[in-house]
């Protein structure tokens, strides 16, 4: 009986906290944006870098630790930094068709040197399942009429 409550509770929407998003949304976010501060040594590598930068190289890095830090802040508040999940959606998913499929359709991903980030960007899917997608076009993509009618109160034209 326990169990049930507890698939229950994990699955129901939680309106007063997370406006309606389902708390096992909410732990699988906090998950993994826990998983991507800690996975991500960008900051000792750029800290413990020698020697002149290469420019690319050094902007990647610096996007990584970037990413990083705002990953922090997703655990706390998982609903606030759902950009960085779309972000990462996005990034594998563009990798894994226009260099692991391309690969694997010639039968050359395995032993390949994509071979291993395949297995890792694999894993989007987790993003995929985690991601509140209603919860995001609604307060992302979507304005709601009270938004919009901010913007046109706030607007000096529409007077």
């Amino acid at each position: 009986m326990k169990t049930l409550t507890l698939l229950q509770t994990l699955f129901s929407r939680d309106f007063k906290q997370y406006e309606g998003v389902r708390r096992i949304n909410i732990y699988l976010l906090r998950l993994l944006f826990t998983l991507m501060f800690l996975t991500y040594d960008s900051w000792k590598y750029i800290f413990t870098h020698t020697g002149p930068w290469n420019t690319v190289d050094a902007a990647a890095w610096c996007m990584w630790g970037a990413y990083s830090s705002m990953s922090f802040i997703g655990i706390f508040h998982p609903l606030k930094m759902l950009p960085i999940v779309l972000f990462d959606i996005i990034y594998k998913s563009t990798w894994l068709i226009i260099v692991a499929f391309p690969l694997w359709l010639n039968n050359e991903l395995a032993g390949s040197p994509a071979e291993y980030m395949t297995m890792v960007f694999s894993g989007v899917i987790v993003f995929v399942i985690a991601m509140p997608w209603g919860y995001f076009f609604r307060n992302f993509i979507v304005p709601t009429t009270s938004k919009i009618q901010l913007f046109k109160e706030a607007d000096p034209k529409s007077k």
